[in-house]
């Protein structure tokens, strides 16, 4: 879920961490919600933004009423009370991005620390949740994230952190004493456009780079996505709808983590336009979108996670490189109990590949059986074969 506790416009502006925004209800309300997703088998990861607050944060009303006599100036970094900020305070201060609305919270300060964790407690305990997703993660110190995960984990051993990363190694944010995951925003762009350029040598380098023999993240399970909250919609992405299918094939099943933001189930697209994302998250009618749609798409992606939750291979098993061509592209996932052989096509005609094996049996396809050496792959579509 995005951030969900009291905030000036749209969450990532925190006044409150400690009551639910009113726009979505209360306390009590987020405590049902994630007590009927338990019950359904489905786990919780709340938006942690921690590193900044919105201008109406306690403590920044404090320090805009009291200036450098304020007993919380040192929660904030860069308080300059030599001049202005761009909003009439008579100080300026360190933001996210510039966005002087979000105000960046000094991490280092142990009074800081301790709000945020008694915030983070609160959360296990009354709402029982099972992770954070961190935002903003490149900008949070090392030292903040150890001890958030040492913290965390005192109180639950099995509580999930991922940090939203754009660039840089990632792990430096996820590693044994640190966060479990970071978003994978290396193959998100290659993933889509190695579709449009009919060049799939583009993703196979990504996922090499990452995940094969020597790879950077062999060991880590990085958070892959197709799109978010601050991206165009994969269907925008695309060039041709119909790659949907395949692109989903391969997302299901390369490293990591797959994740599926709201709504693109149903392939509705989406363009991030100047500081306005609202095309990006809007509110989503279920029942229209049923008359709409055939539900060709939906129900791909159902069967794929299904696929992957029962198979150790997608979740676990090592990647190996088998064919990288420009509109075709084949790799295998395999541990000691299964082999997996993935095979996408992207072209407009049914292509072959040649396989030696004593039997297969087609996950996604209808559990077809091959017992010949060529595979046949239908156009814009793909094989998921369990290899005997």
């Amino acid at each position: 879920m995005g951030p969900v506790f009291e905030s000036v416009e749209h969450g990532y502006d925190t006044t409150n961490y400690f009551e639910v925004d009113r726009r979505l209800g209360t306390n009590e309300t987020l405590k049902k919600v994630i007590d009927e997703l338990h019950k359904n088998n489905i786990k919780v990861i709340l938006d942690g933004v921690f590193n900044h607050v919105g201008r109406d944060f306690f403590a920044f009303k404090d320090l805009q009423q009291n200036g450098e006599f304020s007993m919380f100036r040192n929660w904030f970094t860069g308080i300059d009370f030599s001049q202005r900020s761009p909003l009439g305070d008579p100080f300026s201060y360190e933001t996210w991005d510039g966005n002087y609305n979000l105000v960046k919270l000094n991490l280092d300060y142990s009074y800081v620390e301790e709000h945020l964790f008694d915030a983070t407690k609160m959360w296990i305990h009354e709402f029982d949740i099972d992770g954070l997703r961190l935002d903003a993660a490149e900008s949070l110190t090392p030292n903040f994230m150890k001890n958030l995960s040492k913290f965390t984990k005192s109180m639950k051993p099995n509580f999930w952190l991922m940090g939203e990363v754009v660039k840089g190694d990632y792990n430096n944010w996820a590693n044994p004493e640190s966060l479990h995951s970071t978003t994978n925003y290396e193959c998100y762009k290659g993933l889509y456009s190695s579709f449009n350029d009919n060049n799939l040598h583009e993703i196979a380098y990504s996922i090499r780079r990452q995940s094969g023999e020597n790879g950077m993240y062999k060991n880590l399970k990085l958070y892959n996505f197709l799109d978010n909250h601050d991206v165009n919609r994969i269907a925008t992405s695309l060039h041709q709808r119909k790659h949907l299918y395949p692109l989903h094939i391969m997302f299901f099943t390369m490293p990591g983590i797959p994740s599926i933001y709201y709504g693109s189930e149903w392939g509705i697209g989406g363009e991030k336009g100047g500081h306005n994302d609202m095309q990006l998250r809007p509110n989503l009618d279920l029942d229209s979108m049923y008359r709409k749609s055939d539900g060709s798409l939906i129900k791909t992606i159902s069967k794929l996670s299904n696929i992957r939750k029962s198979s150790d291979a997608l979740k676990n098993g090592d990647y190996n490189e088998m064919k990288v061509e420009s509109d075709f592209f084949s790799f295998s996932r395999k541990t000691e109990t299964q082999n997996l052989l993935i095979l996408i096509n992207i072209s407009d005609k049914e292509k072959f590949f040649e396989f030696r094996s004593n039997s297969s049996r087609d996950l996604l396809n209808n559990d077809e059986s091959f017992d010949c050496n060529s595979i046949p792959v239908p156009a814009s579509w793909g094989r998921i074969l369990e290899v005997k």
